[in-house]
C-alpha cells in the first residue's frame, strides 16, 4: 500500500538533481567517481597527505540535512533495531562494499551512468540482496 500523503515528488526529484550535480562537478573537477565509501576510506587511509577535496565532500554530506533543516523540517527518525542489530548490519554492508568493490554511490549512481558492466552488476546484486532480506525479515526494525 502506497502512502501517497508521503509521497514527494518535488523534492525527490530535487535531490536527485543535485546528487547528479555534484557527482558531474567531482568528475570535472577532478575526473573522480563520487562513491562515498572510497571517499571515505581515502579520508582515513591517506593520512600524509589531506585531499582537501575529499574533506570537502563529506561535509557538504554532513551539512545537507542542516541546511535543509533551515528549509523544511526533518522526518523524524525512529529505529527499532538494537545496537547490536545494527553492528551486524553495518559489518555485513561493509563486507558488501569490499566484495564489491564499491558502494551504492559509486556503482549505482556512477557506474550506472558511465554504462559500466560491473556497475550494473554490482548494483543488481544490491538491489537483490536488498530485496531479499525485506523478505525475509519483512519491516523489522522499520518503524512505520
Amino acid at each position: 500500500m502506497i502512502d501517497w500523503s508521503s509521497f514527494t515528488p518535488w523534492t525527490s526529484l530535487t535531490g536527485g538533481a543535485l546528487i547528479g550535480g555534484a557527482v558531474a562537478l567531482l568528475w570535472l573537477a577532478n575526473g573522480r567517481i563520487a562513491g562515498i565509501s572510497g571517499i571515505c576510506a581515502g579520508l582515513m587511509t591517506n593520512l600524509s597527505q589531506l585531499q582537501w577535496w575529499r574533506l570537502a565532500f563529506v561535509a557538504g554530506l554532513v551539512a545537507a540535512p542542516v541546511c535543509w533543516q533551515l528549509v523544511a523540517p526533518l522526518p523524524e527518525i525512529r529505529l527499532q533495531a538494537s545496537p547490536g542489530g545494527l553492528a551486524v548490519a553495518g559489518l555485513v554492508v561493509g563486507i558488501g562494499v569490499q566484495l564489491g568493490s564499491g558502494c551504492t554511490s559509486g556503482h549505482g549512481i556512477c557506474g550506472m551512468a558511465r554504462l559500466s558492466k560491473r556497475s550494473v552488476v554490482a548494483t543488481l546484486i544490491f538491489m537483490g540482496m536488498a530485496m531479499l532480506t525485506v523478505l525475509v525479515l519483512g519491516n523489522a526494525g522499520v518503524a512505520p
